[in-house]
């Protein structure tokens, strides 16, 4: 079965509003964050939102990228490069 392909047009719209859950991609892939307490508000700890590419910002992070195998967060597709 292959994963949904989302492009960041679409990526955008996860945004947690409307119905839509929180979506937010790195390193090509899409993970659901709805679950997850730092994401419960509309922007995660001060810095980011939700329905963007968080590639570029993770070194930024006060966390590694493992912070995208909590189990809170989901694999939901990959981001069209």
């Amino acid at each position: 079965m292959s994963e949904r392909v989302f492009t960041r047009s679409q990526l955008h719209t996860y945004v947690g509003e409307r119905g839509y859950p929180k979506y937010v991609a790195f390193r090509g892939v899409v993970y659901d964050v709805t679950n997850c307490p730092k994401w419960r508000r509309a922007m995660h700890e001060n810095l980011h939102w939700p329905g963007q590419d968080l590639t570029a910002e993770i070194d930024d992070a006060p966390h590694t990228a493992g912070v995208f195998d909590h189990p809170c967060v989901r694999r939901v597709g990959i981001l069209e490069q």
